[in-house]
């Protein structure tokens, strides 16, 4: 199966795919939290939306609260934080497992990809970021510590559109 086509929900409770959400688009996929030191990402990630969304581009952001229960909030508390602090305007997941034996599908696929010290496996922490192509490629994998607007990952986002 194409990883467009893998059955998502999204933050609001309804049925979705990558391939919904995001059209003839290239898609960075983002686990996030808003009680993370990692948080202020958001601002980057709103930027990229901005820069590139009218250019074949949307940040998918995928609640998790798997490390350190640093997601805690309900659905309509996420949707709020999110909204209020950073201005967030990227399609959100509902609350996604990345890791373990409950992991979401999605990122069943997602991480057999490696970064770019040639590691795969499993998500280290909260902001992890897979760019997925316009036909379901995963292009590339970014670890958290990887800025949004890093030129690395601005580069990848270019050469996706």
């Amino acid at each position: 199966m194409n990883i467009r086509d893998i059955p998502l929900e999204t933050l609001a409770g309804v049925p979705t795919t990558l391939a919904e959400l995001a059209g003839d688009k290239s898609v960075l996929v983002v686990n996030v939290a808003s009680r993370c030191g990692l948080t202020p990402q958001y601002a980057g990630l709103v930027r990229l939306q901005q820069t590139y969304g009218e250019r074949g581009f949307t940040v998918v952001g995928v609640p998790c609260n798997q490390f350190m229960g640093q997601e805690p909030g309900t659905a309509e508390e996420i949707q709020e934080f999110c909204a209020v602090n950073y201005g967030v305007d990227f399609p959100l997941l509902a609350k996604t497992d990345v890791n373990g034996e409950s992991r979401h599908p999605l990122y069943a696929g997602l991480t057999g990809t490696a970064d770019a010290e040639g590691t795969a496996g499993d998500v280290q922490w909260n902001f992890e970021k897979f760019l997925v192509s316009r036909d379901g490629e995963v292009l590339g994998r970014f670890r958290p510590a990887v800025e949004p607007e890093a030129p690395a990952l601005v580069e990848a986002i270019e050469k996706s559109l």
